[in-house]
């Protein structure tokens, strides 16, 4: 897959298709991006892809309580690579979760037709 001539979700599917998550980042001073765009914000410059180590801390979140389902979490989680993704952390009961617990991202598959997606999951210990 050609990072040029692909769209930016797709190649962003792709890398989760392999267990990878993927962001972008400015060449022009290595800010980084995400959600996955064309060209870098504030700039239009060119965007270089990177592959994240999968590691961050929650920065916030909720519990949603849906008629007839069972409470799931949203929380929106800080990469160590210095962008920030809405998802969900999994493997612990909803209310669980905290602000500032360190997480490490897994992949979900999808449903049918759909891609895997990235969620996460607490990380042992309290210095990872």
């Amino acid at each position: 897959m050609n990072a040029m001539t692909t769209s930016p979700y797709a190649w962003f599917v792709e890398h989760c298709r392999r267990g990878e998550l993927a962001y972008q980042v400015r060449v022009s001073d290595g800010r980084p991006v995400f959600p996955p765009r064309v060209v870098a914000p504030e700039t239009a410059g060119p965007l270089e892809w990177r592959v994240s180590s999968g590691r961050g801390r929650v920065y916030a979140t909720t519990t949603l309580h849906r008629k007839g389902e069972a409470p799931y979490n949203v929380a929106l989680v800080d990469l160590d690579e210095g962008f920030r993704m809405m998802s969900t952390v999994e493997e612990i009961a909803p209310e669980a979760v905290d602000v500032g617990m360190r997480v490490q991202v897994r992949f979900k598959a999808g449903e049918g037709e759909e891609p895997p997606f990235p969620v996460f999951v607490p990380v042992s210990g309290t210095g990872a």
